[in-house]
């Protein structure tokens, strides 16, 4: 882990890879379940955060964990801290025999 994980009052939150598919970037499902304070049912809420990955380690289906971080970009102010877990690899599609 990166010594700018370990600061205090820096926010870090776990999610799933979701994109990878721009340059040192990469898209992070979070996850929370709250109460819903009317109706007291569990609700399921997903949010995406944009995080800067330089060394591009993290792919589709990887757990991670990313922190809050200085601005990079318009939309980008996480960066990935750790990969906690590796997913599947991406299914290719086969190429088609030809006859």
């Amino acid at each position: 882990m990166a010594p700018e994980a370990t600061r205090p009052g820096r926010r870090t939150m776990t999610g799933t890879v979701v994109s990878d598919k721009m340059q040192k970037t990469v898209v992070v499902a979070v996850e929370s379940i709250r109460r819903h304070p009317l109706y007291g049912r569990t609700v399921r809420r997903t949010k995406r955060y944009k995080a800067h990955d330089p060394e591009q380690q993290a792919h589709v289906g990887d757990r991670v964990v990313i922190a809050e971080s200085r601005p990079f970009s318009r939309d980008k102010r996480w960066r990935v801290a750790e990969v906690l877990r590796r997913g599947a690899a991406p299914v290719e599609l086969a190429e088609e025999v030809q006859v």
